[in-house]
């Protein structure tokens, strides 16, 4: 329903200006001024009682005098009015609302306090949605709606801005006007006391003008809800956002290694690449890909063609393009031929193309045309370093015309001034995007590209990982439970000990650790754990033993322990006198000659929650920062590209001879870390450092975790502490059909895409075009991950599970897809060939609708062949409304689930 309630914003047919002023640089003067500057077609309604007439429109001496319900109302009125203005348009049946006015939680507790107070008094009617307050508005240039304080309406395109920034707003009109870059929306978001950004990405992913989002951040709530609707954007468009603020200040103080090295900005960054958004990280670049997006909104392949009539340009776009990650494309030995009878001898015969300092415009339109149809090129870009003889308004020309001639992106960079000038008028003006220096030209296509990657990255088929635990959930996280509610007010550092007793009931392997209080102790738990051992520091306040010198290592007998148990408690009060000596712990000694030392950890972050980070480990961590971080829940996939990211994976994978790691053990420690930090929001961090892994084993040496007891008791439902929602576990059942076939209901995951391959091989034609609507001969990758790759806050597939000759198979999937608001749902089922006729399809039908209703959704629709008469049986028998009136061979069905049984 937010969808329906934002088009009165963006699509009105009428709108009310409350606070319309003929009083020079007031806000109400300049926003009614560019609402009728900017051609809006629809009715405009200035309000206030002061005036008869504004700006030669009738107006209107309150809200409720407007002889019709506005569709959107813009605020302009002093802050403290708001609330009371805010009422009325309640009252007189407004729902689109745009608040302009600055005075709100951007200035203190008092601004807070009014902003709070329009929530609330807009929540008394449903429906309402406010943009702002203290923002600038919106402009929808193809409505020819200005509903802002910005003068300039830039021209109709297919990019999408939002900015949390209002100042910013102005001086990105004017280079999106100076540069011919069209929007197809264009939003200052303000302060957000309601409509955010999710919604807006939400809306923006409907508009059929917008074809891709460019973000100004600035910071973020509801994390999980931009999350997900960023994810569902990213599956078909993509999404550019600068954030700016990116350094913390507070990191330094973190607790532990990982607490430290997972910085706000560093969450920021793994958020966005878990939603698929390409991050810019100056300014520039989102200018810059602001243009590109306005013409190739598409992603593209990472191969690029250079054709420059100079020698340096091209070695600089070369470098730029191999710094970071882009490919040279390989001209095929047809394109090489063709250009030998185009260029003259000297030509480069490889990419870059250098077509020689005299080039006419005819020879960079043969060389451009025949590079862009070699299937070895996916983009080209096209340099120009003006010679004597160059004409650069004319080659600008022949690169427009070549390009037309394409779908693959075409990017400029036309080097020069004042000669030059020309030229770059006319490929802006013919929607060539084009850049004063190389370097911006691959940073700028290069981020086209990271949008694909990461699509492609996100719907990596993962393997599955079966993880198996010594104690059941509720083992697992009784130790942790214990300790926060012992002392649920603070935060609460466990010792080593308890650390690593959590870590085992995760399956950890860990280096067996025992307390001693006494040196005769340390000696007798030596004596029975076998030497050399290991004595650390025992001390609730201690967090790094190192900075104490709290260590002694390889300690090979009785006579070495009593002597480091004195010397580390001498250590321990020389350094901190004011520190608790509670004796030491003791483990075995482990070798680690063959080892790679590695940090495993997790931090809870303010906005997304929970951070994962692995990397390189031991005292030097923090200080070498070679890590990689990634949003909970992992799998196999995410998991082992968090490793392959490593500066240091070659050293893991084996180096000069040097055996690697036991790769796959550390996929499942990062698995198993991630587990539990899905089941316990107490953790507030956790450090296993050093972890070490060699080709053998993996084990953890030293940890430590450290509660909050107070997220578990804030937290409104089980995985309320996660930006992203994990596999829903609580609808698996294990059950029997009617003929006492076992069978296994659960929701699909990633790892079924195999699965759901034989299931669609399995199904006759018929039961295809029954399904889907429409043939196809084999079911592709991308179709898979479509149906395999969900996201469990918006959509749920359930399948039954079967297990034929012992081979596990899917013998049937039913899907609901809700909207972003869980209002409506729309819902789909297929049942492979020899499974139907036994139930399956109602007993999927029935878990989905069950399911439904617990998510709170109002009504479930779908449609079907109108020759499935077994099907529209099963939905007339759940109470389905069936309606044959669409077309000859379809019949749609809906169901209400308010008061329903």
């Amino acid at each position: 329903m937010t969808s329906k309630h934002l088009k009165k914003i963006f699509s009105p047919a009428s709108v009310a200006v409350i606070g319309a002023s003929e009083r020079e640089e007031s806000v109400g003067r300049l926003s009614l001024r560019n609402l009728i500057e900017g051609g809006f077609r629809g009715r405009i309604y200035p309000v206030n009682r002061n005036y008869e007439s504004i700006q030669q429109l009738p107006s209107f001496p309150s809200v409720a005098a407007i002889p019709e319900v506005a569709d959107l109302a813009i605020i302009c009125t002093p802050a403290a009015t708001v609330p009371e203005v805010v009422k009325q348009c309640g009252q007189a049946g407004i729902r689109g609302i745009i608040i302009q006015s600055a005075g709100f939680c951007e200035v203190g507790a008092e601004g807070a306090r009014l902003q709070d107070e329009i929530v609330r008094v807009a929540k008394a009617f449903p429906g309402t949605k406010i943009i702002g307050p203290n923002c600038v508005g919106i402009i929808s240039p193809h409505r020819h709606l200005n509903a802002s304080l910005a003068s300039e309406m830039p021209p109709a395109g297919n990019v999408a801005f939002i900015s949390q920034s209002g100042a910013l707003c102005t001086p990105i009109l004017e280079w999106a006007i100076q540069q011919n870059v069209g929007f197809s929306q264009f939003v200052s978001i303000g302060n957000m006391a309601d409509v955010t950004i999710a919604d807006l990405i939400d809306y923006f992913a409907e508009d059929p003008w917008t074809e891709s989002i460019v973000l100004y951040v600035e910071s973020l709530t509801e994390a999980r809800a931009f999350l997900s609707a960023a994810r569902a954007f990213t599956q078909s468009k993509p999404i550019i956002a600068f954030k700016s603020g990116r350094f913390d200040a507070s990191a330094a103080a973190a607790a532990s290694h990982t607490g430290a090295m997972v910085g706000v900005d560093s969450a920021y960054e793994a958020a966005f690449a878990r939603a698929g958004i390409v991050r810019a990280n100056e300014l520039d670049d989102l200018f810059d890909s602001a243009e590109f997006l306005a013409r190739h909104p598409k992603p593209c392949g990472d191969r690029l063609a250079i054709v420059t009539n100079a020698g340096g340009p091209g070695v600089m776009a070369t470098d730029a393009l191999l710094q970071r990650n882009g490919k040279l494309a390989p001209l095929s030995d047809a394109t090489i031929a063709a250009l030998d009878a185009q260029l003259p001898a000297a030509w480069s015969r490889c990419n870059p193309v250098d077509v020689i300092g005299d080039a006419s415009d005819q020879r960079y339109a043969a060389t451009l045309q025949t590079v862009l149809r070699d299937p070895n090129v996916d983009a080209a870009l096209v340099l120009l370093a003006p010679q004597a003889t160059t004409d650069p308004s004319g080659v600008a020309d022949a690169v427009i015309a070549a390009a037309k001639s394409t779908t693959k992106p075409v990017l400029a960079s036309w080097m020069g001034c004042t000669r030059v000038a020309e030229g770059i008028r006319r490929l802006t003006q013919g929607g060539i995007p084009v850049y004063a220096t190389p370097e911006k030209c691959v940073r700028v296509f290069m981020q086209l590209v990271r949008y694909g990657r990461n699509r492609e990255m996100l719907c990596e088929t993962p393997l599955e990982v079966p993880l198996t635990f010594p104690v059941d959930e509720t083992e697992r996280r009784k130790c942790v439970v214990d300790a926060g509610n012992a002392r649920p007010d603070e935060r609460t550092p466990l010792s080593e000990y308890e650390s690593k007793l959590v870590l085992k009931n995760y399956g950890f392997r860990v280096a067996e650790t025992e307390i001693a209080r006494s040196q005769e102790e340390a000696v007798a738990i030596a004596d029975r754990l076998g030497y050399p051992v290991v004595l650390k520091v025992y001390s609730p306040q201690i967090m790094h033993k190192t900075d104490v010198d709290g260590v002694e290592l390889n300690l090979t007998n009785g006579d070495r322990v009593r002597e480091a148990y004195q010397e580390i408690g001498r250590r321990v009060a020389q350094h901190r006198s004011d520190f608790e000596f509670g004796g030491v712990t003791v483990q075995p000694m482990v070798v680690a000659s063959l080892s790679r030392e590695l940090i495993l950890g997790a931090k809870r972050d303010p906005v997304f929650g929970p951070v994962l980070l692995v990397g390189a480990g031991g005292i030097t961590a923090e200080l070498v920062q070679d890590c990689a971080m990634e949003l909970p829940p992992l799998n196999e996939r995410l998991a082992r590209r968090m490793l392959e990211s490593l500066q240091s994976w070659p050293l893991l994978t084996g180096y000069r001879g040097r055996r690697g790691v036991n790769v796959d053990l550390l996929v499942e420690c990062l698995l198993r870390m991630s587990k539990m930090i899905v089941e316990c929001p107490e953790i507030a961090e956790i450090d296993i450092n050093p972890l070490m892994a060699s080709d053998r084993d993996v084990i953890a040496l030293d940890s430590r975790i450290i509660l909050d007891g107070l997220t578990r008791q804030k937290a409104s439902s089980r995985f309320a502490h996660l930006a992203i929602r994990p596999y829903p576990e609580e609808f698996i059942r294990n059950i029997e059909l009617r003929d006492g076939t076992p069978v296994v209901l659960r929701p699909i995951k990633p790892e079924d895409e195999p699965m759901w391959h034989r299931l669609i091989e399995s199904c006759s034609a018929e039961t295809i075009q029954q399904r889907f609507r429409y043939m196809f001969r084999t079911a592709t990758h991308a179709m898979a991950s479509r149906f395999c790759f969900i996201d469990y806050d918006r959509e749920l597939a359930i399948v039954v599970e079967v297990v034929e000759e012992g081979v596990k198979q899917i013998a049937g999937v039913a899907r609901f897809v809700a909207d972003a608001d869980h209002y409506e749902a729309e819902f789909a089922i297929l049942v492979a060939d020899r499974w139907q006729g036994r139930g399956l399809g109602s007993l999927m039908t029935d878990k989905c609708l069950t399911i439904c209703k617990r998510w709170n959704i109002q009504s479930v629709v779908a449609e079907t062949a109108a020759s499935n008469h077994r099907m529209i049986q099963m939905f007339q028998r759940r109470g389905f409304e069936i309606d044959r009136s669409k077309s000859f061979d379809t019949v749609m069905v809906k169901k209400s689930l308010v008061d329903s049984d």
